[in-house]
């Protein structure tokens, strides 16, 4: 990526909220990040961390209401995404930043051929005939790895295997040579090796493409892959975030440092037994004013009930929302 380049992507204090007849659910609280041109940024957490809600909230995914985003900025190429309308967010969606979902047999419509589902994009954006379209997405379906792609356009999901149809899914976002693929646990679904495929075509595809990535997940093993800088979020918040080398081999929040551990590993002749962090994320009834990771830390001070910790630098290019010096086991 570009030394110094502006950043494609630039999101400040985003605040996400859902109504419900319980109340209200903060889900993503004053999350901050940004992306450069040709980055592939790993976001990762508990299910319920706030990953897909935030990343569904920069390009207008969430249903309004429940959702509702109350406070923030996310500017793309010197636009504020958030002070768009519906009509100028579908311009951008697909065109300018493509999403991958994490089921493809619930993201792709079971009664269209994948040449449709393929083209519609391509008419829609960039006004190609349909027959220019289909051969359009040809190309794509060889790019994205599908033999017979002609043959295949016919073809509709159900005639598909799971990765068979997670290719589809990139085929559809890449169509319009997006410049951000946002891809939202897109092989959690696929067995093992189909999943080694589906990642080294994504690396593939971005070093042939270009394009700055966002790849959420969970599994710390595949962003250790494939990531260069990594986003840890909890309770809505990014907790901690670094290049991806500086993040494993110098975790400084006690949640990294906790998901590290439960990685499973194989050393020695014995199996070791695999580690869990011990407790529950919090339900987000309002925003949070301590530490929202206390309940489960074994590091905590007075202070981490009285504030919630900003985050804060630690060494180039990363920082952590903790009071907890690793290295000295005293407060920062």
């Amino acid at each position: 990526m570009p030394d110094g380049a502006a950043p494609v992507l630039d999101v400040k204090d985003l605040k996400t909220v859902f109504k419900t007849r319980a109340g209200e659910i903060h889900a993503v609280n004053s999350v901050s990040f940004d992306l450069r041109p040709g980055e592939l940024l790993g976001v990762v957490g508990e299910s319920g961390s706030g990953k897909s809600v935030t990343m569904m909230s920069l390009i207008g995914l969430l249903p309004t209401p429940p959702a509702e985003i109350r406070a923030g900025q996310v500017v793309f190429k010197d636009q504020n995404l958030l002070s768009i309308d519906e009509t100028g967010l579908r311009d951008i969606r697909g065109k300018r930043i493509g999403f991958v979902f994490q089921d493809p047999m619930t993201s792709l419509n079971p009664v269209f051929n994948v040449g449709f589902q393929i083209g519609e994009p391509l008419r829609k954006h960039m006004g190609l005939s349909k027959s220019a379209a289909r051969t359009r997405a040809v190309e794509l379906l060889e790019l994205v790895g599908i033999p017979d792609a002609r043959r295949r356009l016919n073809d509709y999901p159900h005639q598909f295997s799971g990765g068979m149809r997670q290719r589809v899914m990139i085929a559809i976002a890449l169509a319009c040579d997006p410049e951000v693929l946002i891809a939202d646990e897109p092989t959690t679904a696929l067995d093992v090796t189909i999943q080694a495929q589906i990642l080294d075509l994504v690396k593939e595809l971005r070093e042939k493409l270009g394009m700055a990535i966002i790849w959420i997940t969970h599994d710390l093993g595949v962003i250790a892959g494939i990531a260069d800088r990594v986003l840890v979020m909890y309770a809505g918040q990014v907790v901690e975030q670094a290049p991806v080398q500086e993040l494993f081999a110098n975790p400084q929040h006690p949640y990294t440092r906790s998901l590290l551990k439960t990685i499973p590993t194989v050393s020695g002749e014995r199996a070791q037994r695999l580690q869990v962090i011990e407790g529950q994320p919090p339900i987000l009834t309002a925003s949070p004013t301590a530490c929202p990771f206390l309940p489960r830390c074994a590091h905590h001070f007075d202070r981490c009930a009285a504030e919630n910790p900003a985050r804060r630098p630690v060494a180039p290019g990363h920082d952590a929302a903790c009071f907890w010096d690793p290295t000295t086991g005293a407060p920062r």
